[in-house]
């Protein structure tokens, strides 16, 4: 056939073989293999019936995202599933590992699946700023119905074997050999076809529809792809399957060239490469089973749960008893929490919980691979923990800290083996946030790096390497943002115009509520750390340090830039905030004036960009795309827009450099101006 795609006779029955590793991609080169082999299958009279089989470890697990932004080859994955329906003679799909978008059409497309266990299959176009382009949202609502369709593609859900049984997506889940079960399906149905498309879409209730429509509209935050795909999946109760066909296709070749297409495969390009670094060639990970955590808080106890998730066996140390008790009553609350709300048996949880050992001697700490010191963000309080880790942690043990803003190098110096510590920044909570920072010191070991990275990954994280330096990547980019913000209110801006503003834009919440929701005292502490290093010509707003004084350090204490009375649903503006900002501006001889919603955006975002740029000239961050991994997946930078970075580059340099300009006049002495270069060059 091609390359990439083999045919394999097992007597009546051509078996084809689809080899286009790792993932099996459904590239131009694989659908020209598959129309080959489907026409031999059409033309051999000796052929009665066909197998379609992904060699390696899985079926098809997408297409190939870089075909995408380009006109596409033919044929299209359209044309070979039409082959395979009118070809007159059935074709089996065999599933294993993953069966997902255009790779899960294709097996809609065949007489019948047969799923090996541990397969799933799903269609996560929608994610992805399209449609499912090629009979997704026609043949699934002919299986599943309507609503349930709108549900799982406007989502991307992943469904599992045992469930995609259920529902019917396979036809028959095999414990024996998968190819032998989908050639005797083959054999069992020679001489009749059996396609979807001649299915019959279920009837639903209108409610049941719109239900289901809403749910995913509010979801999905309403983007276009989610009511895009809501229509043609509603749309199979009263068009024919051909228009249906159609209509879908012509929408998809029109979204998957949209500016939020582009955007979103940016981002997914730049979270597939996060755990990759080039520095870090050829350096094995140390090998971990046992995970000690230090400090039972909250931080300490999310960091266990995600450790144990993960499958290692878990340390809980602490040195008081009171605290490392209540830290292990927040770990079982979360798996009951779990095996109430269905998503996990009760045996399961106990095998988990199994794993997890509690401790109030640090000589425990002698048997563990990994230490990740999860105590409070102090400098003092971490180099003594780190002392103390010294004296009785095992050789070649990798020592990590959970510090969000320090200096790791003043924490690895209170070791006699600085070689071996790491920094791992998690991000609250953190057994849900995907985002985790690998920080490397001065003198962090290539193998103790990829040992982060490498828990990283099999906690199911987005880890991005960092260098050392206060903030590292996410909290010093939040920072010139979240500064930024507070310029806007102090010449005029109101802190609720500000988060409307940027939450309009697609922020999950504005930063004046974000600073609400994590404490004030968080950045003021921040702050007074950098008091020593701060350039006394820079421009300082005095606003957040006043609410601190007057007590007001946000959810916790009632009171922030908003007011929180109880029993409210969520922040209150409160005259009072605006009476503090209002003297604020009068003791600086700040003239209040009218700042646009365009305006606010388009400082915040501007300030991200200038701080990434001196990121990247710094080495801190060593590729631009780190930097949108770690705005979208930790602050809450819209996914749709693809980060700061893709923004940035959408904007070009000429328009960056005037921009800057103009950001450097409204932020005032000590603005320092980043170099561009780095940031718009592809390559970083």
């Amino acid at each position: 056939m091609t390359p990439r795609v083999h045919l394999e006779r097992d007597g009546a029955v051509a078996v084809i073989v689809i080899e286009n590793p790792p993932i099996n991609a459904g590239s131009a080169a694989v659908r020209q293999g598959l129309m080959a082999a489907i026409e031999t299958l059409r033309t051999d009279d000796s052929l009665e019936g066909a197998v379609l089989i992904g060699a390696g470890s899985t079926f098809i697990a997408g297409s190939d995202l870089r075909e995408f932004g380009q006109p596409l080859t033919e044929p299209q994955l359209p044309s070979v599933i039409a082959a395979i329906e009118t070809c007159g003679k059935p074709v089996v799909a065999a599933l294993h590992g993953a069966a997902l978008g255009g790779g899960f059409e294709l097996a809609l497309g065949c007489d019948a699946r047969v799923a090996a266990p541990g397969t799933v299959v799903g269609l996560p176009e929608v994610t992805l700023g399209i449609i499912p382009g090629a009979g997704g949202t026609q043949r699934l609502p002919r299986i599943v119905g309507i609503p349930r369709a709108i549900r799982m593609i406007c989502s991307g859900e992943r469904v599992p074997a045992a469930a995609a049984l259920e529902t019917g997506l396979v036809d028959q889940i095999t414990t024996g050999g998968l190819r032998s079960a989908a050639v005797a399906c083959a054999r069992a149905l020679i001489g009749r076809k059996q396609r979807l498309r001649d299915r019959a879409v279920p009837t639903a209730p209108s409610a049941d529809v719109a239900e289901a429509a809403t749910a995913a509209l509010k979801a999905g935050k309403r983007r276009p792809a989610v009511q895009a795909a809501i229509d043609a999946i509603a749309a199979t109760a009263a068009v024919g399957i051909d228009d249906g066909l159609a209509n879908e296709r012509a929408v998809f070749q029109q979204l998957r060239v949209s500016r939020e297409a582009f955007a979103l495969r940016h981002q997914f390009f730049a979270e597939r490469d996060s755990g990759k670094h080039p520095s870090l060639d050829g350096a094995v990970p140390r090998a971990v089973e046992l995970v000690a955590v230090i400090g039972a808080g909250t931080m300490g106890s999310g960091i266990a749960i995600a450790v144990l998730d993960a499958g290692y066996r878990v340390l809980l140390l602490e040195q008081d008893a009171a605290a490392l008790e209540r830290g292990a009553q927040r770990i079982h609350g979360h798996y009951a929490s779990r095996v109430q709300g269905g998503k996990l048996s009760a045996s399961g949880a106990a095998a988990v919980e199994a794993r997890l050992q509690t401790s109030l001697d640090w000589t425990e700490l002698a048997r563990a691979d990994l230490v990740i010191e999860a105590v409070f963000e102090e400098l003092g309080v971490k180099q003594q923990v780190f002392q103390r880790i010294d004296a009785v942690a095992r050789p070649g043990a990798v020592l990590a800290s959970n510090t969000s803003y320090l200096d790791l190098d003043a924490i690895a110096a209170a070791t006699s083996r600085p070689h071996d510590v790491i920094g791992l920044h998690f991000f609250s909570p953190a057994n849900v946030m995907k985002l985790m920072e690998v920080v490397r010191g001065q003198a962090s070991a290539p193998d103790a790096l990829a040992t982060g990275l490498a828990l990283g990954k099999r906690l199911k994280k987005l880890p991005v390497l960092t260098g050392n330096a206060f903030g590292f990547i996410g909290n010093r980019l939040y920072a010139a943002y979240r500064r930024q913000c507070e310029f806007m209110i102090e010449e005029g801006a109101w802190p609720e115009q500000v988060d409307a503003a940027l939450q309009a834009f697609g922020f999950a919440m504005g930063p004046f509520a974000v600073a609400d929701l994590s404490g004030l005292d968080i950045a003021w502490r921040m702050r007074q750390a950098q008091v020593a290093n701060r350039d006394p010509k820079a421009r300082y707003v005095h606003i957040p340090d006043r609410l601190c004084e007057a007590g007001r350090l946000g959810r916790k204490t009632g009171a922030g830039y908003y007011r929180y009375p109880e029993g409210s649903k969520g922040p209150q503006v409160d005259e009072a905030v605006h009476r503090l900002i209002e003297q604020c501006r009068t003791d600086k001889g700040v003239l209040a004036r009218d700042l646009s919603d365009d305006e606010i955006v388009r400082r915040a975002l501007l300030a991200i960009v200038n701080e990434a740029a001196q990121l990247l000239a710094e080495g801190v961050a060593e590729r631009a795309t780190d930097v949108d991994v770690v705005l979208v997946n930790g602050y809450g930078f819209p996914r749709w827009e693809g980060g700061p970075v893709f923004w940035a580059r959408e904007r070009g340099a000429a328009a960056l450099q005037d921009d800057m300009l103009w950001l450097a006049g409204l932020s005032g002495p000590g603005f320092v101006a980043g170099d561009m270069r780095h940031l718009l060059t592809t390559e970083n």
